[in-house]
């Protein structure tokens, strides 16, 4: 099969080639013989009925400091194209709810991965709201009395902007701490959004589990361990990921959530799980491919390709 796809994606001169999810799915799909086109969300266009972007023919490999070769920019429209891979980094704001809303414009001829209504309305941490059972005790809110009164009952409290990313402005609030009320007061000031307020995870200390799954299926794990003194585990902030496999709890998770994906169109999915607890589903742009494929001698770009080209046939 010879597909099209535009991959709509943050600039290639800054990914590390080592670590980043969509470099690799690019690297598969040129090993395919793919056409690929590289385009930034700003040069993504709304034009008169059509959705247009104005994008590059791109060559990838595995070179440091020479892993891409852009061809002359030229005007696509996207609804020509095979496939379009949603990839540009969060924040999950109006700009990357705005280009979902562009690309659902193309979906009757064009397969977007993932699908753009079901990211716009499955946000990381709000998703994971609708499935029971399967968070620690959350409170999601800018009611700083609520906020106290879930501090009163649970003492040891984890508070993270709703629509954050890469552990940015996650704080760990432990029972002594008295920098809660500033933190509130800091956070409605800087966000509209309410924040999200959760019981703290002590698990987290042996990681936090990515979990990718495609189509609903599981495919691979990979555990984070956060550094000393450190509340996040994200590995750009110092995490370090260690071979893993699911519990029995953890296949219980997936196998609770994996037919809704399934449905939604979800097709590259990766969650996060902290002491048997979901704390989000990442569907904006998920990585960890690199990093499980180097442990469990795999290929999991190959296997979403796969997924992808089942949709098509």
């Amino acid at each position: 099969m010879t597909l099209a796809v535009a991959i709509q994606m943050d600039p290639m001169d800054g990914i590390d080639i080592e670590g980043d999810s969509t470099f690799v799915l690019a690297l598969e799909a040129q090993k395919r013989g793919f056409a690929l086109f590289h385009y930034l969300p700003s040069h993504l266009s709304f034009r008169d009925g059509r959705v247009i972007a104005k994008a590059n023919p791109m060559e990838v490999r595995r070179e440091q400091n020479n892993h891409f070769n852009f061809d002359e920019t030229q005007e696509i429209d996207l609804s020509l194209m095979d496939v379009v891979l949603m990839r540009q980094d969060p924040p999950f704001d109006m700009a990357y709810i705005t280009a979902t809303h562009i690309l659902e414009h193309v979906m009757d001829t064009t397969l977007v991965v993932n699908n753009p209504v079901s990211v716009r309305n499955a946000p990381e941490k709000l998703f994971v709201t609708h499935f029971e059972g399967v968070m620690p005790p959350t409170l999601i809110s800018s009611d700083p009395v609520e906020i106290k009164a879930f501090r009163e009952e649970y003492k040891d409290i984890i508070i993270k902007p709703l629509y954050g990313n890469g552990g940015a402005g996650v704080f760990h609030l432990s029972p002594g701490d008295e920098n809660m009320g500033s933190l509130v007061e800091m956070f409605s000031e800087i966000f509209r959004e309410p924040m999200i307020v959760q019981r703290y995870v002590p698990e987290v200390r042996q990681g936090d589990k990515r979990i990718i799954l495609v189509d609903g299926k599981v495919v691979g794990a990979i555990n984070r361990v956060p550094a000393a003194g450190e509340a996040r585990s994200n590995m750009h902030v110092g995490g370090r990921p260690e071979k893993s496999s699911l519990t029995m709890r953890e296949e219980e998770i997936c196998e609770t959530i994996g037919p809704v994906l399934e449905e939604r169109g979800l097709i590259f999915v990766g969650i996060d799980v902290i002491g048997g607890y979901l704390t989000e589903i990442n569907v904006t742009s998920p990585t960890g491919l690199q990093e499980i494929n180097h442990f469990d001698e795999a290929c999991l770009e190959a296997t979403i390709w796969d997924a992808i080209e089942r949709k098509l046939t």
